[in-house]
């Protein structure tokens, strides 16, 4: 069809923008673009290993008509040190909010992260959209995220003719997914932090991959939570998918800092401590009344298939 829209997708080698192609592709034409690798994916889609600050990415704009952009692309927290982060989740996404106003690019998904509310023991039960963004006064390490975020919302009320729409979910699993949360589920031995199991939401990526295809179809710009209405202890996710617990010392502060730093543990990373600690539960009602939008995937989806996989040694 001729008259189908094309959207570009960002992060196109991960596993939640696998899924995202995977439920727009009959709909619209895919741009498929990630800066680590050339992305194998679907028959009839464009395929592109490409920097954002390199002139071959404006080349993209320029070959093809660009109706959408879906940015998942972002670099994770334990992909790179804060330097290089920081140049591709802020600086590249400034690169590119400013190529899709330059060829009239009329609707963006920037993809966020529930950390940007940060950690603390002052935090509400739930935290609504409204709530300050207040993960860089507590770590350096999550200043990338926070930035990108006030640069996304910079853009959203300065050019309402992008049509930004920002999605900040919670803890992203299931297969290929490859955050912190998700490494951690999947260890056989998983650490904890004495005296704290703070309370966690978790989604499945492929609910997590039909949110964004609902948010793009319909195509109302805001920021939005994403999350479900369940939540389980941290320790208590981690016995469910069969992970036997590894007491780590929770003070002084900077004894489980130093522990996680000396053990090189990716998945336990030393600036989400107070995450491991504090609960950040967010409230998921905005979106899903806004969007019609309901998961699929419960709890026990999730850690059925974290205790399976790691039984077949898959993990």
């Amino acid at each position: 069809m001729t008259n189908k829209k094309t959207i570009l997708i960002t992060g196109a080698g991960g596993a939640l923008a696998q899924q995202v192609i995977a439920q727009l592709k009959n709909r619209y034409h895919i741009i498929a673009v990630d800066f680590r690798r050339r992305v194998q994916t679907h028959e009839g889609i464009h395929s592109y290993k490409v920097d954002y600050h390199k002139r071959a990415f404006e080349d993209l704009f320029r070959k093809h008509k660009i109706d959408g952009l879906i940015h998942i692309g972002r670099m994770g927290l334990y992909e790179s040190d804060h330097y290089h982060r920081y140049n591709v989740n802020v600086l590249g996404t400034q690169k590119l909010l400013d190529l899709c106003r330059k060829y009239q690019v009329n609707q963006v998904i920037v993809l966020s992260t529930y950390f940007v509310y940060g950690a603390s023991p002052y935090n509400p039960a739930l935290i609504t959209e409204d709530f300050p963004l207040k993960a860089s006064e507590l770590t350096m390490d999550l200043v990338d995220s926070v930035e990108l975020e006030n640069l996304a919302m910079i853009y959203l009320w300065k050019h309402p003719e992008l049509n930004i729409t920002i999605l900040r979910p919670c803890n992203i699993a299931g297969p290929g997914v490859l955050n912190s949360m998700s490494l951690l589920l999947s260890r056989k031995i998983a650490p904890v932090l004495m005296g704290f199991s703070p309370m966690m939401q978790f989604i499945h990526v492929d609910d997590m991959a039909r949110a964004i295809a609902v948010a793009f179809q319909k195509n109302i710009p805001g920021v939005y939570n994403v999350a479900t209405a369940d939540w389980v202890a941290y320790q208590k996710a981690l016995q469910h998918c069969g992970c036997k617990l590894l007491p780590v010392p929770s003070v002084p502060d900077i004894l489980p800092k130093q522990i996680s730093k000396l053990l090189g543990w990716k998945a336990f990373p030393s600036y989400l401590m107070n995450y491991y600690k504090y609960p950040v539960v967010i409230d998921g009602a905005l979106f899903d009344k806004t969007f019609g939008f309901k998961a699929k995937s419960s709890l026990d989806d999730i850690f059925n298939y974290c205790r399976e996989k790691k039984a077949l040694n898959i993990l």
